[in-house]
């Protein structure tokens, strides 16, 4: 069931920032979907931390001024 809803979660948060409206929210939420898999064991906390921390890049690159 997490694994499942961790994937969900994190479908939508990239959706959201590929289609050019990313949403803090959305990613905030697969973000805790990962922390609460990964206390439960449903995966490794390695895995939980390497996936939050590209969903975050996204997220920066995405909501990211250009500079010059």
């Amino acid at each position: 069931m997490y694994r499942s809803r961790v994937k969900t979660a994190i479908r939508k948060a990239e959706r959201a920032i590929f289609a050019g409206a990313p949403e803090p929210e959305l990613v905030r939420e697969a973000m805790s979907l990962l922390d609460r898999a990964a206390v439960k064991g449903i995966i490794h906390k390695n895995n939980a931390a390497r996936r939050k921390s590209r969903l975050a890049k996204k997220l920066a690159k995405a909501t990211a001024t250009p500079t010059s």
